[in-house]
């Protein structure tokens, strides 16, 4: 029984190599406009769509393939006599295999804002022909990804064309026609609705599974927007777990927060115990670590830069769990080798990248809060408010930069007491921030670190002196914080009174 193919697609890559293999299998190729072309030229057999349709292609092609021809090929039920009897009635033959991909929206939109170009690059014959094929996998075969065909041939020639694979490419098919119109809907809101839409679709796709979830009872898996994963995470030894991955990136969050500076961020249960810039990696290292070596141990290390020899030897004196790098010397790989429960990531580049997204999501019982994404510029404190008398040296301004940005990253309440370019004590997630201030200091206190002349640096304003009393009982000469409390003339006093230089930047950054 003569068997025939409907091959329509944006994507043409492999698209030639596909059909000749589909016509050595027996299969007659019927297709449209710009695909119709190429197999053509390439001396293909190819029936365009029109002959099927008996109606030529109209309104500038936006109508070619929606025709009871075409879909009731695909459609139709080959297990139900009535079908088929039917499809013999109305001239209808079967459609056996549709490999469709979509217009390019997501080009589009890139590369213009042209709003009637836009509207045209809006996929509708072919998402109708991937429902239709996806709808009947029992009998029809979907294919919409490039990276399919070579699968697709070998089932076919192997004679495991089986209804499990079909129905494989039937939920791949789903997911491609539910991402795509996802797409077109945010874009659509973003432009009409200040991408805050009656609908809000939130689409990831798939990197890895998890071994497990946050504990072994759950399952887990990695999602990625637009590869960033994909394309920035390499992984060099070990298996990544879930709750790596959330401290990857608040480690990697706050060491790529500072350019191409050396940074160095210590993360542990998602909370920085330690941080520093100095001239070297394995100084800012050496330095970071002081903060609180005792939560380090087991924790996670964001590396803005390469990791050497000497610095992976000097990592391995204590245990980590993992070590993101924006890449590693193959001597320092070496280095770790011995060590089985380290795991090692990098994104294979000179310095780590974020992927600054404009949205952020957080889930609560029966469904998530959206908002734009928070982020620090660069000149926030550059252009913060003296508020005191007292002016901050030029080593305080340094030290309010990196205070400012890892509060701003931490988990609210949160104090970060900076000198010397290092984090000297941090008190994070706490429920007053007077206590998130006493407990950064107890820390430091315990770990026997001296934060006389470090500067102070808060993402929500002081609602009380308090907190300028226990800072000035430790030595810090520097403040900055947001400001906006109704008793910030109780703090501007206290640091005048202690002769402390006092910011106020303007700006809230809580991270709840």
């Amino acid at each position: 029984m003569k068997k025939r193919a409907l091959i329509s697609v944006s994507d043409k890559s492999g698209v030639v190599n596909f059909a000749k293999e589909l016509v050595n299998l027996g299969y007659e190729i019927i297709s449209t406009g710009g695909t119709y072309k190429i197999l053509k030229d390439e001396k293909i057999a190819v029936i365009e769509a029109n002959e099927i349709t008996k109606f030529p292609e109209c309104f500038e092609g936006r109508v070619k393939t929606l025709n009871p021809y075409i879909h009731g090929g695909i459609l139709h039920r080959r297990d139900k006599q009535s079908h088929l009897d039917e499809a013999k009635n109305l001239g209808v033959e079967s459609i056996d295999l549709v490999c469709v991909n979509l217009y390019p929206f997501k080009a589009t939109i890139l590369k213009t804002d042209n709003f009637e170009e836009i509207i045209e690059n809006i996929d509708i014959g072919g998402p109708a022909m991937v429902r239709s094929a996806a709808k009947n996998f029992d009998s029809v075969i979907i294919v919409t990804d490039v990276a399919d065909y070579d699968l697709v041939l070998q089932n076919l020639k192997n004679g495991t064309n089986t209804v499990e694979f079909r129905r494989d490419l039937m939920i791949k098919a789903y997911e491609h026609t539910a991402s795509y119109d996802s797409m077109i809907a945010n874009y659509m809101n973003k432009r009409f609705n200040n991408g805050f839409g009656e609908k809000q679709f939130i689409v990831g796709s798939k990197v890895f599974d998890t071994r497990y979830g946050e504990n072994p009872h759950q399952k887990g898996a990695l999602y990625e927007f637009e590869n960033q994963f994909s394309n920035k995470f390499k992984v060099i030894k070990g298996e990544p777990s879930f709750n790596n991955m959330g401290d990857i990136s608040g480690a990697a969050k706050i060491a790529a927060s500072f350019g191409k500076d050396k940074a160095i961020c210590i993360v542990k249960h998602g909370n920085p115990c330690g941080f520093a810039i100095k001239d070297t990696l394995l100084e800012s290292y050496i330095e970071a670590l002081k903060c609180d070596p005792v939560s380090a141990f087991g924790g996670v290390v964001a590396v803005n830069g390469i990791v050497d020899k000497e610095l992976a030897e000097k990592m391995n004196e204590i245990f980590l769990e993992v070590v993101f790098a924006a890449d590693f010397t193959s001597e320092a790989v070496e280095v770790f080798e011995n060590k089985k429960r380290i795991k090692l990531f990098s994104q294979g580049s000179d310095y780590l990248e974020l992927a600054n997204d404009n949205f952020d999501f957080k889930r609560v019982d029966g469904g998530f809060v959206y908002q734009e994404a928070d982020k620090v510029a660069d000149d926030e404190v550059i252009n913060s408010k003296l508020m005191s008398q007292r002016a901050a040296t030029q080593e305080e301004v340094k030290d309010m930069e990196i205070a400012y940005k890892i509060a701003s990253l931490t988990k609210s309440n949160c104090v970060i007491y900076v000198k010397n370019s290092a984090m000297v004590a941090v008190g994070m997630g706490m429920t007053s921030r007077v206590d998130a201030s006493k407990a950064a200091l107890r820390k430091a206190s315990d770990m026997g670190i001296d934060v006389t002349g470090a500067v102070l640096a808060s993402e929500a304003f002081f609602p009380f002196r308090d907190s300028i009393d226990e800072a000035q009982k430790a030595g810090v000469k520097c403040v900055i914080e947001p400001g906006g409390s109704i008793r910030d003339d109780e703090i501007i006093e206290a640091a005048n009174e202690y002769g402390m230089a006092l910011y106020f930047s303007g700006i809230r950054h809580f991270l709840h």
